[in-house]
């Protein structure tokens, strides 16, 4: 998807990010095709072979971040694991929450919401990784909320987590390296 697909997004996403995402300037393309996505609420993949090792892994990875703590989501749909900043952090950008503290979800198929940097979600969508919220568009703050792909091999669970990561910093403002 080139950028003139996303005029109000990419304009947002010029002025209001700061080139955020420092180690994922090598953002590589993703080879497997992209999901089928409902364009509305719920926002889910509707063709994708969950790998749930890969899914396992990568809230096991998650949950060892320190300044993360994985719970029920309260904004995800029945089953989904919310990814929450700590209580005792600040968060820089509360607008690219949806409610609590809970910055990102992983669904149960292995998908996830998350907030990026919105310069990082054009680069994300452009390479195959993910695609924008139905909100990202429509709600201030929110415009670089997408759902990240299934991961569907080791390879690309490194980069989902990168992702992951990458949202962390953007919301709480501090890296979790």
């Amino acid at each position: 998807m080139k950028l003139g697909c996303l005029p109000n997004v990419a304009a947002i996403a010029f002025w209001l990010a700061p080139t955020f995402a420092a180690g994922m300037q090598d953002l590589p393309i993703r080879e497997t095709p992209r999901p089928v996505t409902t364009k509305g609420i719920p926002h889910i993949q509707i063709d994708v072979e969950v790998v749930p090792e890969l899914t396992s892994e990568l809230l096991e990875r998650v949950s060892a971040l320190p300044g993360i703590k994985l719970r029920r989501t309260i904004v995800g749909r029945a089953g989904s694991t919310g990814f929450w900043v700590n209580g005792g952090i600040e968060l820089v950008r509360p607008d690219s929450i949806i409610r609590g503290r809970e910055f990102a979800h992983s669904h149960p198929d292995g998908s996830l919401h998350a907030s990026l940097p919105p310069d990082l979600a054009i680069q994300a969508i452009e390479a195959g990784w993910a695609i924008h919220h139905p909100w990202a568009s429509s709600k201030r703050g929110m415009e670089g909320f997408v759902m990240i792909y299934t991961p569907t091999t080791k390879d690309e669970l490194e980069v989902v987590f990168k992702l992951v990561k990458e949202s962390y910093s953007y919301v709480a403002g501090d890296e979790v390296w």
